[in-house]
C-alpha cells in the first residue's frame, strides 16, 4: 500500500509476450522501495529478479512478519505440553520457508490486482508488472508455483494443520481488495498475516486450543500497530487515489489509536502465555510473560518516536518491527525448559 508524490517516470518492455507469458528479455530496474544492497538486486542471476521482486524477496521484512506468529504458537505449544520433539524443528524450519513462499505468493496476488492502481503510482510504477518486467500471464504462473511448494510443505504436518493451511487461503485472497471496501483494511491484514500462529500450534499439538485463538488476535493487534504506521507515509496519495487505510482513517488521533493496539497486543499475549503456562510451574509462566513484556517496551520505543511527517523514520519503525517479535521467543523457549 506504500505510494509516493513524486513522479518518476519508469520504461515499458517493448516485448511482453515471451515463451509462457513470460518477458522476452528480463528487466534489471530495482524497485523503488526495495532494501538498498538487497541480495536480489546484487547477487540474484539478472533473469530470476522480476519473478523474485514480485515476491519481495528484496523486502524481507514482510517474510519476517509472516513467519514469527508461526514461531510463537509454536514455542508456547511446546511451554504448555512440556514437550519439545525432534518433528518440532521441521515445523519451525518448514513454517520458515512456506513464509517465504506464501508471502511470495500473496505478493504475487496482489500486484496481479493493483496492476491498475500501481501504474498510475510513481513509486508503484517501477513494480514488475506496471514496469513491464513481468506479464500477469507469467505473474500467475509464479503464483502457482509458489503455492504449491508451500502445499507440498504443508502435507507434512498432520491433518488439522493441513485444514488450516487450507483455510487460510480465504484471507489471503481477500486481503488485496480491503483497502477498497474499508477503512480496516488492515485487519484483513492481519488475519492472513499471523495464521501461522494457529497453525504451528496445531502442528505440535494436533488440534487448535484457545491459548493459539487468544495469541491470533493478540498477532492482529501488532499488525493493526506496525501497519498503521507503515500506512502513514502514504495518506496524501491513497486518498487522490481512493485507497482507505487506518492512517487515512485515524489521521492525527493515530497516537492514542496505536497506544491502543500496543496495550491490546501485550494484553492478550500475556492471556495466551497464562491460557498456555497455567498448568507449569510459577517460575516457568514467569518467564514466559516476560515475552509480551520485552515486546510491549519495543513496542512502546516505537509509539515514542511515531512522527508521521518523517516518511524515512516511518519505514524505519516498520521493519524494526522483526525485533519486536523476535523478543518474545527466547522468553519463551526458556520456559519451556523450566
Amino acid at each position: 500500500m506504500i505510494y509516493m508524490k513524486a513522479n518518476l517516470g519508469y520504461h515499458k518492455a517493448d516485448h511482453m509476450t515471451g515463451m509462457k507469458g513470460m518477458p522476452e528479455g528480463p528487466a534489471t530496474e530495482t524497485v523503488a522501495d526495495a532494501v538498498d544492497g538487497n541480495w536480489v538486486d546484487s547477487l540474484a542471476p539478472a533473469a530470476t529478479r522480476p519473478w523474485l521482486r514480485l515476491s519481495r524477496a528484496d523486502r524481507p521484512i514482510g517474510t519476517w512478519l509472516l513467519l514469527l506468529p508461526c514461531w510463537w504458537g509454536l514455542a508456547l505449544a511446546i511451554v504448555m505440553t512440556g514437550e519439545a520433539r525432534l518433528s518440532d524443528l521441521w515445523i519451525a524450519v518448514g513454517c520458515g520457508i512456506g513464509a517465504f513462499l506464501m508471502r511470495g505468493a500473496g505478493c504475487t496476488w496482489n500486484d496481479i490486482t493493483d496492476r491498475n492502481i500501481d501504474g498510475q503510482v510513481a513509486r508503484t510504477r517501477s513494480r514488475p508488472i506496471p514496469s513491464g518486467q513481468a506479464t500477469v500471464r507469467g505473474a500467475m504462473i509464479w503464483l502457482v508455483a509458489q503455492a504449491l511448494i508451500a502445499f507440498g510443505i504443508l502435507l507434512t504436518f498432520n491433518g488439522a494443520a493441513i485444514a488450516l493451511g487450507i483455510a487460510a487461503l480465504l484471507p489471503v485472497a481477500i486481503y488485496p481488495f480491503a483497502k477498497r471496501f474499508t477503512w480496516w483494511p488492515q485487519v484483513f491484514l492481519g488475519l492472513a498475516f499471523n495464521w501461522g500462529a494457529l497453525l504451528a500450534w496445531t502442528a505440535h499439538t494436533g488440534s487448535l486450543g484457545w491459548p493459539a485463538v487468544v495469541l491470533y488476535v493478540s498477532g492482529i493487534a501488532w499488525t493493526l500497530f506496525y501497519d498503521t504506521i507503515y500506512a502513514h507515509q502514504d495518506v496524501e496519495d491513497d486518498a487522490l487515489i481512493g485507497v482507505k487505510s487506518t492512517a487515512r482513517l485515524f489521521g492525527d488521533q493515530s497516537p492514542r489509536w496505536l497506544r491502543g493496539f500496543l496495550i491490546m497486543t501485550v494484553m492478550l499475549m500475556g492471556l495466551a502465555v497464562i491460557l498456555a503456562a497455567r498448568d507449569r510451574s510459577v517460575l516457568s509462566l514467569v518467564v514466559a510473560l516476560g515475552g509480551p513484556w520485552a515486546m510491549g517496551w519495543h513496542l512502546a520505543m516505537q509509539l515514542g518516536r511515531f512522527d508521521p511527517e518523517d516518511g524515512s523514520g516511518l519505514i524505519r519503525l516498520f521493519r524494526s518491527n522483526q525485533i519486536a517479535g523476535l523478543l518474545p521467543l527466547p522468553f519463551f523457549a526458556v520456559a519451556a525448559l523450566l
